[in-house]
């Protein structure tokens, strides 16, 4: 999951999923990356277009959204952390499903 994250960290920042990437922001986290797996994580993302996954996995994670309050507060102010959490697991599966199918 820790690629995947950094895969996510990465494309949020608009930056490169590139394996010298992943391997900095993952050990920047305090975390050691293995070659093969973000070698692998790489490979497999570069035939999945992470924009239209990500909203797929909104679009599955669509009934624990918060209703906004108000026009003028951001989504990420009505948001619960269960829903934050949701939200992140949809997303990660979704990435995940595109990475396994390129494993194929």
């Amino acid at each position: 999951m820790k690629y995947v994250y950094a895969a996510l960290l990465l494309h949020s920042s608009a930056q490169p999923v590139t394996e010298e990437n992943v391997k900095k922001v993952v050990i920047a986290a305090g975390g050691q990356a293995e070659e093969a797996q973000v070698k692998a994580l790489v490979a497999a993302l570069s035939e999945v277009n992470i924009d239209e996954a990500l909203k797929s996995a909104s679009a599955m994670a669509a009934p624990v959204a918060a209703p906004a309050s108000s026009a003028q507060s951001s989504p990420q102010d009505n948001i619960s952390l269960e829903q934050f959490s949701r939200l992140s697991l949809y997303t990660s599966r979704a990435l995940l499903e595109g990475y396994d199918r390129c494993q194929r």
